[in-house]
């Protein structure tokens, strides 16, 4: 497909409610948190209202929107845990118009252990969320590369799932595992749930490990893989160093241009408003 099958959205006139994606890959480094920063960017530039939880304790998501979430007491964390601040009052704006940022960090590893005593614990991103879904458009959650409690409570708030799927063999073989747990959620806590796309990232066309990598994850996921890749770049680590999206950092970039194919992907699917 060319680009000009993802035609450019609409304008909305009206914000909310919002679509919940979580951004789920138990396997680290696989280019989650670049895809939830950069297609939230992208999504925004389309005037499109966001804002993105980062559910990870390492707070990667904040530290590439710029946002210093570490010695701060204000965190998803908080909002979490019933400690003081709602969520729409730890909520902060990013220097993206449009793109609003939960944020996380260190302290949130605690919420794994603490919520394993409450009643509903899976059920704990969901309610929170209930309070700001309606003056967003796009909800996307940067889960954490495992899948304990915290990812079990993403993909319970959810309502779909974009897995980063890093096109190495390697990568290939636990994305099984995370689509059983996804149909175990499905079943048991969130009927609702669905998968809406399997996105190859850091893909090298030069090397036929990588395309015979690719060609293995359309024969067993089909029409469940986006058609947009997400190639292998060294400008999406300089953006993180920069702190901002690709999307603004080098707006002209190949890389730029794949985000934004992928937000209007997700439109065009129906994944996102």
């Amino acid at each position: 497909m060319s680009s000009d099958d993802f035609p450019v959205p609409d304008p909305i006139d009206h914000h909310g409610p919002a679509r919940v994606i979580a951004l789920c890959n138990q396997k680290g480094g696989v280019g989650k948190t670049t895809t939830t920063v950069n297609v939230g960017a992208a999504l925004a530039e389309y005037g499109r209202k966001v804002l993105i939880v980062d559910f990870d304790p390492q707070g990667a998501t904040s530290v590439a929107l710029g946002i210093s979430a570490r010695d701060s007491d204000r965190t998803i964390y908080d909002a979490l845990m019933s400690r003081g601040p709602t969520l729409a009052e730890i909520i902060v704006p990013s220097k993206v118009e449009r793109l609003d940022v939960a944020p996380a960090n260190i302290d949130l590893s605690a919420a794994e252990v603490q919520l394993v005593g409450e009643v509903a614990r899976e059920s704990a991103l969901a309610r929170i969320l209930r309070g700001v879904t309606d003056d967003y458009d796009v909800v996307l959650i940067d889960c954490q590369p495992s899948l304990g409690l915290l990812t079990v409570n993403a993909l319970t708030a959810a309502h779909g799932v974009v897995i980063p799927l890093e096109t190495e063999y390697f990568a290939l073989r636990g994305v099984a595992l995370l689509v059983e747990t996804i149909s175990k959620v499905a079943d048991r806590l969130n009927p609702k749930l669905t998968i809406d796309g399997i996105l190859a990232t850091m893909y090298d066309q030069r090397t036929l490990h990588a395309r015979e990598v690719l060609d293995r994850v359309h024969e067993a996921f089909g029409n469940q893989v986006f058609d947009t890749v997400i190639h292998r770049t060294v400008k999406f680590p300089d953006a993180t160093v920069a702190a901002e999206p690709i999307i603004t950092f080098a707006p002209t970039h190949s890389g730029a241009e794949a985000y934004r194919r992928l937000a209007r992907e997700l439109v065009a699917r129906g994944a996102a408003a």
